[in-house]
């Protein structure tokens, strides 16, 4: 290559560098702008407290009907540039490929500002329509149900016109946790056999200094002044008895680790450091002795009245030991979120092989343990198949802070969310995001102080994607977690990406990097059973070496178990 072909090269190089890196600060503010619009919907409401304990055995309160969570409709729509800035234009989902091969082409855009679909017919009103929904296409059903084909579109006055276009994928996970951090559940008192798991409502502060007095930190002789020492008679100080006497100088007395240190007594002499010359009844050391040493003195892990875990931390078994230590016998706590399962489908078997076009249920086995390792409390799910009305009866009577139903959520002649949603009065908050898979997720909030709703398409890693976006942000609201920490890592290959939606992909750690999956198809689970976590890839793919978002899975992570580390 001459110099001249090199030097062009290089100029390639780097304005194609720069394209990246401005596509790449183009991207962030679009997702600055949908966030701040996702939380406009809730009434920029700041992280609310959760309220103590109502009494004994109180447990968890409803929210009245004028939570401090701004209806949507208060909101006024943005407009369509805005909105676009919020939402990316609706394409087909992903076919179930087995590997990392490009995504279909999308369909062309809607224009925006285009005349949105007319409402409903008066005898069944539209849940209320995020303002953050910009105009697009009608979402796939083929990611609703994993059985079922896409329909033709209905009617304008039929329950499914409202549906309009896609949230920012990062917008709808800012939505999701503001809603739940709205409204905190109420608070309770648990005994520290029950506490584990809770995320705690109060801060532990320390009772009693810790330790509680001088103590020895190993077996061997306490003694006082210089040696020689004298051995006092007796058998010595153990943890839990021996005397309070002082200890006189120039003696030295047996003492247990964790005893008592008697006073006046000047360091411990470890067993293996000292020698006892029982005739003389002297006592002799091995090596220089220093004052103070394996002695804990009192206070010396903490003061009475020190701030221990601040709330918001998730009772780890290090966390109850610690409590106790400290003086606890039950800790103010956030009850865990209850959860209710619908699934959906007349399609689906509960055991045996597949047949006559008869499928298993693969999200009733794996939804309620996957919460529970959010911090959920999760009732059995409740398979309801595909009668409307067994889901009207099921949603107006769960008791639950969360409902999580399973396919249905999309235009097809069985999938009856939207309209039972739109029966009962229920508002609309997000209706489809724009992610691959699972872009016809939704959240919903119930009418009269009810519970949110999150509706997961059907097909298995769509579903898992509405888990991640919409549940898990929303349970953590509502418990009060802590975020995890975000963090990047790099691809060692080409991505491909969706040409205008965020895509999830299962991958695993390698040293310094993640390694995407195959078999990361809507209906596939292969690469997910055989992940530690999903990568956030960006509209468009990323190249070899670039860094991605990781959402890291529950049992993968080292969080919650390591929150409030002292480093």
């Amino acid at each position: 290559m001459t110099a001249h072909e090199r030097e062009a090269a290089s100029t390639d190089g780097g304005r194609s560098t720069e394209e990246e890196r401005a596509a790449e600060e183009e991207r962030a503010a679009e997702e600055e702008r949908a966030v701040d619009q996702a939380l406009a919907l809730v009434g920029h409401q700041p992280r609310a407290g959760h309220r103590p304990p109502e009494g004994p055995g109180a447990t968890r309160s409803k929210p009245p009907p004028s939570s401090p969570v701004s209806p949507p409709s208060a909101v006024s729509p943005p407009s369509p540039s805005s909105a676009a800035a919020a939402s990316a234009s609706a394409g087909p989902e992903s076919r179930p490929d087995s590997g990392l091969t490009p995504s279909s082409p999308a369909r062309s855009a809607q224009t925006p500002g285009a005349a949105m679909p007319s409402a409903p017919a008066p005898s069944a009103p539209a849940p209320v329509v995020s303002p953050l929904a910009a105009p697009a296409p009608a979402a796939d059903s083929a990611s609703s149900r994993s059985h079922g084909g896409s329909s033709a579109d209905r009617p304008a006055s039929s329950p499914h016109a409202h549906r309009t276009g896609s949230t920012a994928w990062h917008a709808a996970r800012a939505l999701a946790e503001s809603l739940g951090r709205a409204a905190p559940l109420a608070a309770h008192r648990l005994p520290l056999d029950r506490a584990l798991g809770h995320v705690l409502a109060e801060a532990v502060v320390a009772l009693t200094d810790l330790p509680s007095f001088d103590t020895s930190a190993m077996d061997g002789w306490a003694v006082a002044g210089p040696g020689p020492w004298t051995v006092k008679e007796g058998e010595g100080l153990l943890a839990g008895r021996g005397s309070t006497e002082p200890l006189p100088d120039g003696q030295a007395s047996r003492i247990a680790t964790g005893a008592r240190l008697p006073a006046d007594a000047t360091a411990v002499i470890r067993s293996e450091h000292a020698h006892c010359d029982e005739a003389k009844r002297l006592l002799y050391a091995g090596r220089e002795v220093v004052q103070g040493q394996d002695i804990r003195p009192r206070g010396q892990e903490c003061r009475s009245g020190d701030e221990l875990l601040p709330a918001g931390t998730v009772v780890t078994p290090p966390v109850l030991g610690l409590a106790a230590a400290a003086g606890y016998d039950a800790l103010v706590a956030v009850p865990r979120p209850r959860v209710d399962v619908f699934v959906l489908g007349d399609e689906l078997l509960t055991a045996g092989l597949p047949h006559d076009g008869l499928i298993r249920d693969a999200l009733g086995p794996m939804l309620a343990p996957w919460l529970r390792a959010l911090g959920a409390e999760v009732a059995e799910p409740r398979r309801l198949g595909d009668e409307a009305g067994a889901l009207r009866q099921a949603l107006v009577s769960s008791d639950a802070d969360l409902i999580l139903t399973t396919g249905g959520t999309a235009a097809g002649p069985v999938d009856h969310v939207h309209p039972v949603l739109a029966e009962i009065g229920a508002d609309l908050l997000v209706d489809g995001v724009a992610v691959r898979p699972g872009h016809p997720m939704l959240l919903a909030r119930l009418a009269e102080g009810g519970p949110c709703l999150v509706g997961l398409p059907g097909n298995p890693l769509a579903a898992v994607s509405g888990l991640l976006t919409l549940a898990e942000p929303l349970l953590r609201g509502i418990a009060g977690r802590p975020a995890q920490d975000r963090y990047r890592a790099p691809v060692p290959q080409e991505v491909h990406g969706h040409p205008h939606d965020t895509r999830l992909i299962p991958v695993v750690h390698r040293e310094d990097s993640v390694v995407p999956l195959h078999y990361n198809g809507p209906a596939m689970l292969r690469g997910i059973a055989a992940a530690d976590g999903l990568a956030v890839v960006p509209p468009g793919g990323v190249r070899s070496g670039t860094e991605v978002e990781i959402l890291d899975l529950p049992w993968a992570s080292a969080s919650p178990w390591t929150e409030g580390c002292f480093t």
